[in-house]
């Protein structure tokens, strides 16, 4: 059996060295490596896959969930709700550009931000909603934008981990994540269902009058060479990490088919455990994109389980293990634990197994083998 890993980059990295490599030398050799021709058509290409008007590639997710915000015109002091469990990328940049963040709890199935917590937490100074599709799974988007709609809110997709998944909403349509709200963000981190080989980012947007803001946003707020028209960053996507993108690209369907594969194996292993909870799926099959496969391991059992698969090398990640309304720089006297059940018991349950595209039988067999000897002695 080979080395089980939580990603492998490089082993992906086989089925298209070829093009990659091609790719990279004429970045090289014509020295465009800024906004240069593979970025130009990885935009064209992105657009086409989401059905979106306008994608702008930044330079890391971060990036772009900020360059949103400043793109909506947001300003100190404004409200914007996200979800208290997920990464602080989401929250840090609310605190960055002076807003204020407005943490809610999330579903006990789903993980994805709740609702009814929305609903409760909207106050006249309220701007923004950011849903995360957290673990490659869509938040609930229909209810999401109904509240935005009723309240005039902005909606900004936190879409960093469920690219390429579909969205099948109650109207009839199926919309790609990201490309449902005003405005989605993306990661091409690595790791990522479509990653890059460094640091990388988009925007999505339909709405053109917003779409030319951005990218002026994200060029010093430049439209024309040393015409600085709005307050801008440097957040550019170099042609490199675009090569990589132009090239996985047409693979991501097919790279998201694998995890979902990956990912039936794993529940008809799992499907008897007590101590287990498989990740829900909500909606058809072609939903959730797996970026990460994440139990609940219940009755106080997960951290020894931790240790165990430590010991027998097995990789895993609890994602998160602190919420954010418990982070230092986060913390704020308007949050009582009661406001936040679901969260403050996940953090004490979930683990996350390897996940990634090149998963064999033979290592997901010793993975759930090896878990369910220890949490039945």
């Amino acid at each position: 059996m080979k080395k089980i890993q939580m990603v492998d980059l490089k082993g992906q990295y086989e089925g298209i060295k070829d093009q990659v490599n091609t790719s990279f030398q004429e970045v090289i050799e014509n020295a465009a490596f800024i906004n240069g021709p593979q970025v130009q058509q990885f935009q064209k290409d992105l657009e086409d896959y989401l059905q979106v008007k306008n994608v702008i590639p930044c330079a890391n997710g971060t990036d772009a969930l900020q360059i949103a915000m400043m793109g909506l015109g947001l300003k100190p002091g404004d409200e914007v709700i996200t979800a208290d469990f997920t990464f602080a990328a989401t929250v840090e940049v609310i605190a960055l550009l002076q807003l204020t963040p407005v943490l809610v709890d999330v579903e006990p199935d789903t993980f994805n931000i709740d609702p009814e917590a929305i609903k409760k937490a909207i106050t006249p100074k309220t701007k923004a909603i950011v849903p995360v599709h957290l673990f490659g799974q869509p938040a609930n988007m229909d209810a999401i934008m109904e509240i935005a709609e009723e309240h005039k809110l902005f909606v900004i997709e936190d879409n960093a981990q469920a690219i390429g998944g579909n969205y099948h909403s109650k109207n009839g349509k199926t919309y790609k994540t990201g490309a449902i709200g005003h405005i989605g963000a993306t990661s091409f981190f690595p790791s990522k269902n479509l990653g890059c080989y460094g640091d990388g980012g988009a925007i999505f947007t339909n709405n053109d009058e917003l779409a030319h803001t951005i990218r002026g946003i994200v060029n010093h707020g430049m439209y024309e060479r040393y015409h600085h028209d709005v307050v801008g960053v440097n957040s550019r996507l170099d042609s490199l990490q675009a090569a990589v993108l132009r090239a996985k690209l047409p693979k991501l369907d097919v790279y998201n088919e694998a995890r979902k594969e990956a990912a039936n194996r794993y529940n008809d292993a799992f499907k008897d455990e007590a101590h287990i909870e498989t990740p829900v799926r909500k909606g058809d099959c072609d939903t959730h994109v797996y970026h990460q496969y994440t139990l609940k391991i219940k009755n106080g059992k997960r951290d020894a389980l931790a240790k165990h698969l430590q010991e027998k090398g097995i990789p895993f990640g609890i994602y998160y293990p602190i919420p954010l309304h418990k982070q230092k720089a986060y913390t704020d006297s308007r949050y009582n634990e009661s406001d936040f059940p679901v969260t403050n018991q996940l953090v004490q349950e979930v683990l996350a197994l390897p996940m990634h595209t090149e998963l064999d039988k033979e290592q997901i067999s010793y993975i759930t083998e090896t878990i369910k000897q220890f949490l039945n002695t």
